[in-house]
Parts: structure tokens; sequence; C-alpha cells
């Protein structure tokens, strides 16, 4: 398992890690670690999510955020005493994993597609663990 760290820097923001993934899809690649099949992100945080969705246009990102704030607001009326349950239900809602498949130490993603970490209850230092799944060529 590898273990890949960032420092977000808003409360709430959608940080695009799609550049680090790639480096490090290459990096394995370079060492001969692993060309083909899947990489598995698991994100150990209740605060903060993953997901999938468009990088060209930073207009989306900002469109998500408020759409998120708007269905989960800050100042709901929550019980959890910390005062950062509109966090954990977002992190609910992106969820805390997900599968991208790797061909010649590339990820695959779509023209516009970009990976995200969405940080709920920033700004913190957090970690993402990835996992490979090697394709049946390399197993």
């Amino acid at each position: 398992m590898h273990t890949l760290e960032f420092a977000t820097r808003s409360r709430c923001e959608l940080c695009d890690i799609t550049p680090q993934l790639r480096a490090f899809a290459a990096r394995m690649a370079e060492e001969r670690a692993w060309l083909h099949g899947a990489l598995v992100l698991f994100c150990p945080h209740t605060t903060c999510g993953l997901t999938v969705n468009e990088g060209a246009d930073p207009d989306v990102r900002r469109d998500m955020l408020a759409s998120f704030s708007r269905l989960v607001p800050e100042d709901g009326n929550y019980r959890h005493a910390e005062g950062n349950s509109d966090a954990h239900i977002k992190a609910s809602l992106h969820g805390s994993s997900l599968l991208l498949l790797v061909e010649d130490g590339r990820l695959c993603l779509g023209t516009w597609q970009a990976v995200y970490l969405c940080e709920g209850d920033g700004p913190r230092r957090r970690s993402l663990w990835l996992q490979w799944l090697p394709g049946a060529e390399e197993i």
C-alpha cells in the first residue's frame, strides 16, 4: 500500500489531485512495479471524500461546492457536538473510495475528467491510501 499526503486550504473545497495520481502511476510504471490494472484509492477520513468529475472548467467545481452547501448547509440543525456534521454528510455523499483504470502506466480518464479530494472540514492535512490491482497479463 502507498500513501499520498495533501494539504487542503479551505473548509470546503474540491482539490484536484489528478496530477499527483498521474505522477504516481508513471513512477510505478517507470520502476516496472506495474503497467496495467486498476488503482484503488481510499480516503481514511470521515469528513473528506473522493469523486471524479469535470476538470476543464473551474465553474463546475464552484457549482458543485455551492450545490453541496445548499443541500447540506453548515449551520443545519445538527446534534453532533464538534460542529462538522455537514462535512460528515457530504463525505458520505461523495464516498470514501474510487477505482481507476491504468493502462501503460497512465490513468484512464475521460477527456474532461479529473479526480477530486472533497474536503468538508478543512483546512487539514489529508492522507490518501493507494492499492494496486494488477491486470490479468501481470498476474
